[in-house]
């Protein structure tokens, strides 16, 4: 923490306005599910389909030989978001191309993600649960597969009526077949206005400008461009690999990192501090 004042002052002032004013923006891979487990990698909404049965020898391979070129492209501290960006819509395109070859049905996808090894960050129910008893918006925005990820939470049991995803959506034919992904393509470093101001999800959001905001890379912070009138935002941060790198620069930007911390803990504390006795 950075600043211990600016993060006390904006906390006070979210509990002090109340919940009508309120709303929660947060990725999902790596954010809201774990990075890793027992100093295993955690799949993130990708990987489970790029792991799973449905996908051949050939393509797994290829989906892996992507990851292996451009991650440490998308976490690289020393490269500019204008620098990363077409090379983020290459993987994206490349790697959703392979994807579609691989004919997946929509029928299978329950399946996948109960097969697959992910995990959701300890805390996450408390986490939905008190958003969703106070009635707070949960805006998740994600540069994920938006059908594996509600799916996720679905089987999680915590994909209440607050909760919203945008996110890369499958688009299938009349047999159930994956035929192409909808536009717009959602990647790591354009999750701003460019994409948000045209969903009418967001729009109906913009009356709330008290945000926390939850993720774990750069591009996440532009989450909530889309609400002009912002107030009181706070971001939290996940830092969840080459910390000690990418330490400076995070502690620049977010107002709290997390440091190799697979639990929503302090995100939980914080919710029950602001929501706590709002009379």
């Amino acid at each position: 923490m950075k600043n211990p004042e600016h993060v006390k002052r904006v906390i006070s002032a979210l509990r002090k306005e109340g919940t009508d004013k309120l709303q929660v923006i947060s990725d999902f891979d790596m954010t809201l599910s774990r990075f890793g487990f027992n100093g295993r990698r955690c799949p993130t909404s990708h990987n489970i389909l790029d792991n799973s049965r449905v996908i051949s020898e050939e393509g797994r391979k290829k989906l892996k030989d992507l990851l292996h070129y451009y991650y440490p492209i998308e976490i690289d501290p020393n490269q500019t978001m204008e620098e990363k960006c077409p090379l983020m819509v290459e993987w994206w395109t490349k790697a959703h191309d392979l994807l579609l070859q691989q004919k997946i049905l929509k029928s299978d996808i329950a399946k996948i993600v109960r097969d697959s090894e992910v995990m959701l960050r300890d805390g996450v129910n408390a986490f939905f649960d008190q958003l969703h008893q106070h009635d707070i918006p949960l805006f998740i925005f994600s540069a994920g597969v938006g059908d594996v990820l509600e799916e996720v939470l679905r089987q999680a049991e915590v994909l209440h009526p607050n909760v919203t995803v945008v996110s890369n959506y499958m688009d299938f034919d009349d047999q159930g077949v994956l035929r192409q992904f909808k536009a717009p393509l959602i990647h790591t470093y354009n999750k701003n206005n460019g994409v948000l101001g045209k969903t009418e999800q967001f729009q109906q959001l913009s009356s709330r400008t008290n945000i926390v905001l939850l993720g774990d890379s750069m591009g996440d912070l532009s989450m909530a461009d889309g609400v002009t009138d912002a107030e009181n935002v706070l971001t939290v941060g996940f830092l969840n690999d080459r910390v000690d790198e990418r330490r400076g620069k995070y502690r620049d930007a977010y107002d709290i990192v997390l440091e190799k911390d697979e639990t929503l803990d302090v995100v939980n504390g914080i919710l029950c501090y602001v929501l706590g006795d709002l009379n």
